[in-house]
């Protein structure tokens, strides 16, 4: 069967993106979806993304890991998702679908950037050396000195695989304050099992950590990660944090057509 595909990415993020509204793709062949992200032997991707139909939402997202397995939310897959809609006439600049963490509204803009609602989070758990939190998936933050020669693929994966969150592990971010509303951080992804380029809840993720150590006092704050620059706002009240937005590029880099 020959599988058309478009390739977008979104700061680094690269996704493998189908429409999948006549609902052909084989969903459950992990080892198929894990062939189709592997930079190698496929067509390369952080994660592969299913466009679907819904029925109360303008579409739904199906998000896949690069190995193969199903996932929670993906931030910067999201925001591609958003601009892979418009180019099938989908939608035009507004939007709201279905993920796997509940309804996100989103915007186009007049530049291109797209902005996502994230989930609003109410629970973050603040230790000693680190900071635990969900955006729709799961992320420890932690400051690092030397963010620049920090080793993230054998840091990362020793905290991920650690005791600290068992067998469903983590996404670990290492973060270092630029400014009083700028931070650069560097992300170990499960389900890649490496450092990406970019992670857009984890950009969320650092964003509210940060402020609630008391680092920021800012409520828009800029995120520079390894594939380029996001933004996260959001509004914050008796510890809970609302209308959260990430909003960044998400860019179409080709169409394609495989033999699966």
């Amino acid at each position: 069967m020959q599988l058309e595909f478009y390739k977008y990415q979104g700061t680094g993020n690269d996704f493998v993106m189908i429409d999948n509204r006549t609902e052909f793709f084989p969903k459950e062949n992990t080892k198929r979806i894990a062939q189709l992200c592997d930079r190698r032997f496929g067509i390369g991707g952080d994660g592969l993304i299913l466009l679907e139909n819904d029925l109360e939402t303008d579409f739904k997202m199906v998000y896949y890991n690069s190995d193969g397995n199903q996932s929670s939310m993906c931030g910067n897959g999201g925001r591609c998702l958003v601009a892979f809609a418009k180019k099938l006439l989908v939608i035009q600049n507004e939007t709201t679908f279905i993920a796997a963490d509940g309804v996100h509204h989103a915007t186009i803009e007049a530049d291109g950037l797209v902005s996502l609602q994230m989930i609003d989070v109410d629970e973050v758990k603040v230790s000693s050396d680190h900071v635990f939190l969900n955006t729709g998936s799961p992320h420890h933050v932690q400051l690092v000195d030397d963010l620049e020669n920090y080793n993230i693929k054998e840091n990362g994966a020793r905290i991920r695989y650690g005791d600290l969150y068992g067998k469903t592990g983590s996404n670990i971010n290492f973060v270092k304050q630029i400014d009083a509303n700028t931070f650069s951080l560097r992300t170990y992804e499960r389900g890649v099992e490496d450092e990406t380029l970019s992670c857009g809840t984890g950009a969320t993720a650092v964003a509210i950590a940060m402020n609630i150590l008391g680092k920021t006092a800012a409520t828009a704050i800029d995120l520079n990660v390894e594939g380029g620059k996001l933004v996260v706002s959001f509004t914050k009240k008796e510890g809970q944090f609302t209308q959260v937005f990430l909003k960044g590029p998400a860019e179409f880099v080709f169409k394609g057509v495989i033999e699966i």
